[in-house]
This record gives structure tokens, C-alpha cells and sequence, in this order.
């Protein structure tokens, strides 16, 4: 039974308070809009059709340890009223390739546009809605074409052994719900793909990023391009200025130069630009510097900011969800060439989103914050749900959920600990071996 047809039977049973179909979280007007929008509808009755396909990529997304024929099987996503195996393999490649990668790009912009805004909105500081920006990367298949495309990244031991594509994510930090994404070969810079992003920020918000983003390239067009758009990142080692003023202690106007090459690149940049900086120094750690557009330190006091920057880390957490529980620490993505890719991760992202929007509901439920709610709990929840909706008779839905939900305890961790300190350390030495390279099918040398 398919999973919409089960929710429709059961809709006149007496539900748990707490229980929502998951898919009302996604419109199907939606859905439509993208298929049209991307010229991906046809009124041809195929057996897999689009908008079942969506539903196909974002279970792979969350069944990393299923086979892309097991997920269609498991979710009853073919056409209903026919027994059997749901499609062929062939057919599922060849239904994935019709559908192509911009319907889901379309349909997670819709998505995280209605669902991330509306949760920064709702944890403010100072008026300001909270944002981070951080990048990272993920291995793709050792495929001609994912070579060729997303590119081998080059470290200290040669060339690497797989392609890896470069990520910039956009993320409500106090809910980790992604606002936007970027991404594509590694050879591009994570502020190039930054600066792609700054549109999506609201007007009155402060976007939060490591030093690496400390860039006048980077950060001048978010700060000019909006009304009270603020950014807060931590100075590098190197970073060079001159003292304008002294706002109070350990902080400070300070006046940087923007180099020529930025302003070859971008000549719309000043030649100085000002900035306040902000001395800190933790127990056990050496001071640090940070630096923000924020100028007033009235508006915007220096302890809150100091103790504001850390939230950054709520991000990475985010990328720890994705990787760790969602992906299962297999970084390496299932399609073979740079369209399937680029649908995939737009899936992943969007599954994700899912699973957090779900989080946000139940914390509101148990009158926490969204942090405080177990990823790993509710992504097995929503899981099961799914899985049951297919197979189980409609009338034991409620009584599985409502057992599942009896009990909001069991997702809500124990508060944060914020004198917990991990240094980063290297735990196992990089294996000695050689490292083994693929044959180069022109010459046939390794």
C-alpha cells in the first residue's frame, strides 16, 4: 500500500497529539511547481513517474544501507494496483536520469526557504536572526566523469584517490536547519561559493563563520548588500591592522587594507575598510581575536559576542548529523556522474531538513531548545514511519507511533556542558603503505 493511500485510511482514527504525516511538511503543490518549473512534468503514465522519484531520492538519502531497488521496493513508490517487484534497476537509472538534478535543487530552495527562515525568526539575539557558514567536502565515486568534473583534491601525499565536490552550507544555527547550499568542484574556493549565498540572508540578521571566510571579497558585499546584515569571524594569525579607536577593554575600531588582487577581482570594494575587534582569551587556550561588522558596543556587547562566536560550532554539528548518522560515515555517495551527484546531494540535503523540521516540532512539544532534541532518535523515528506507512496494515499505524511518542523524555538530551574542552588531536598515524593509484587508461602507467 502505498504510503499517501495508508495516511488517507487511517485519517478518521484517533492519532497521537503529537503525530503529523511527514509529507505534510513538503506541499504537493510544490513538488509540481519544481517538476514544472525544471520542464520535468510529461502527462506520460510511466511506471516510476517524477514526483514518485522525488520520493525515491530523498530514501536514499535516509536508507543509506539499502540499495536504491530496496528503497522502492520498501516504500511502495511505483505506480499502485500492481503486485511484484516495483521497477527494474535500468528503469529506476533511466527514471532518475529523466528527473535530473534541477527539480531538487528547486524543490529544497521552496523547502528551506519556508522552513529555516521562519526557525531563525524564532531564536533571535538582539534583534538579530542567527546564521552560520562553514564548508566541507564529500567523496563521490572514482567514475570518468566525477573525475573530470568535480576533480581530485591535491595534499600533502599527492593527488587524492577519490573526487571530491566542495560544500557551502547556509544553516540556521540555533535549529540547524539549512537556509541554502553551494557546491561543486573542489578547485573552487569555499568563498566563492559563499558569496553565492548572501542573497538568502534576511535583512537584521548576523551570519557567523570561521576565519578562513575573513576575506574583504567575502564579507564587505554581505555587510553592504542588506540592511543590519552583520558577519562575526575570528581574525587569522596573520591578520593586520590599525587602531582607529578603543571602545573599552580588549576592544577596539580597527581600520584593514583590501589588497589590489580583491579589488582587481571586485572593483566595487574600498581601498580600507573598518572593522571592531575583540580580544578574548578562554582557560587553557591561547587569546584570540575576533572581528565583526557590529560596530556599536552598546547595541552589541563584547561578552555576548565573545560567548555568540562559539555557536558557530552548531554547524559543524550540523555536518556531523549528515555525515555520521544520515550517511553512516560512508562520505563516498552512490551516483556515478555529476548530474546524479549533484540530485543526490540536493536529496541528502533536503532529507536532512526533513528530519530537523521534525526535531523543531518536538522540542516546541517538550518546551526545549531545538539542540537539545536527539538527531539520531528522531531520524529512526521518521524512518520507521515511513516503513510502516508501506507495509503495515493502516489501522496499526497510531498504535506504533503512539508508543513510539509515548514518552518525549527519551529524545531530549541533557544540557550542554560548556567547559567541555577536545583539542584537536590525531588519534591513529596515517598508515606508511604507498598509496595505490589508479591506472591512467592513456598511458597505461599507474
Amino acid at each position: 500500500m502505498q504510503l499517501k493511500n495508508a495516511f488517507h485510511q487511517v485519517a478518521g482514527l484517533p492519532w497521537p497529539p503529537s503525530f503529523d504525516d511527514l509529507r505534510r511538511h513538503i506541499d504537493p503543490d510544490w513538488i509540481q511547481q519544481a517538476l514544472e518549473a525544471t520542464g520535468t512534468a510529461t502527462l506520460r503514465r510511466r511506471r516510476l513517474p517524477a514526483d514518485q522519484v522525488i520520493w525515491l531520492v530523498l530514501g536514499m538519502a535516509l536508507f543509506r544501507d539499502r540499495s536504491i531497488s530496496h528503497v522502492v521496493d520498501s516504500l511502495d513508490l511505483a505506480l499502485p494496483g500492481q503486485r511484484g517487484p516495483t521497477a527494474s534497476p535500468s528503469a529506476i537509472c533511466q527514471a532518475r536520469a529523466r528527473l535530473g538534478d534541477e527539480p531538487m535543487e528547486w524543490l529544497f530552495a521552496v523547502c528551506a526557504t519556508h522552513w529555516a527562515h521562519a526557525s531563525a525568526d524564532q531564536h533571535r539575539w538582539r534583534g538579530l536572526a542567527l546564521y552560520g557558514v562553514d564548508g566541507t567536502t564529500l567523496r563521490v565515486p572514482d567514475s570518468p566523469e566525477n573525475r573530470e568534473h568535480f576533480s581530485l583534491p591535491n595534499g600533502s601525499r599527492g593527488l587524492a584517490a577519490y573526487p571530491q565536490l566542495r560544500m557551502v552550507c547556509l544553516a540556521a544555527l540555533r535549529s540547524h536547519l539549512l537556509v541554502a547550499a553551494r557546491f561543486g568542484p573542489y578547485s573552487t574556493g569555499e568563498g566563492s561559493y559563499a558569496k553565492e549565498l548572501w542573497p538568502q540572508l534576511p535583512d537584521h540578521s548576523l551570519c557567523i563563520g570561521d576565519r578562513y571566510f575573513l576575506s574583504a571579497g567575502v564579507l564587505i558585499p554581505l555587510a553592504r548588500e542588506g540592511d543590519s546584515r552583520h558577519w562575526l569571524v575570528r581574525a587569522k594569525k596573520n591578520t593586520k591592522w590599525k587602531v582607529i579607536k578603543s571602545l573599552g577593554k580588549d576592544e577596539c575600531l580597527v581600520e584593514m587594507t583590501v589588497s589590489s588582487q580583491a579589488r582587481r577581482k571586485d572593483p566595487s570594494l574600498p581601498q580600507r575598510w573598518q572593522v571592531r575587534a575583540i580580544r578574548y582569551c578562554r582557560p587553557g587556550f591561547q587569546p584570540q581575536w575576533l572581528v565583526t561588522s557590529m560596530l556599536d558596543p552598546k547595541a552589541y556587547p563584547a561578552s555576548e559576542i565573545v560567548a555568540l562566536y562559539h555557536e558557530r560550532w552548531e554547524i559543524e554539528m550540523a555536518y556531523d548529523e549528515i555525515k555520521t548518522e544520515m550517511l553512516d560515515r560512508e562520505e563516498t555517495i552512490r551516483s556515478r556522474s555529476p548530474q546524479s551527484v549533484n540530485q543526490e546531494v540536493w536529496g541528502i540535503l533536503l532529507a536532512f531538513n526533513l528530519v530537523r523540521l521534525e526535531m523543531e516540532r518536538v522540542a516546541d512539544e517538550a518546551g526545549v531548545e531545538p539542540t537539545r532534541i536527539s538527531f539520531i532518535t528522531c531520524l529512526h523515528l521518521i524512518c520507521d514511519e515511513w516503513l510502516w506507512s508501506a507495509t503495515a496494515s493502516p489501522g496499526s499505524i497510531p498504535r506504533q507511533l503512539k508508543r513510539l511518542r509515548a514518552d518525549l523524555k527519551r529524545y531530549i538530551l541533557p544540557p550542554r556542558r560548556p567547559k567541555r574542552s577536545y583539542p584537536r588531536a590525531v588519534k591513529i598515524k596515517m598508515s606508511s603503505y604507498p598509496k595505490k593509484h589508479r591506472p591512467d587508461p592513456d598511458n597505461g602507467t599507474k
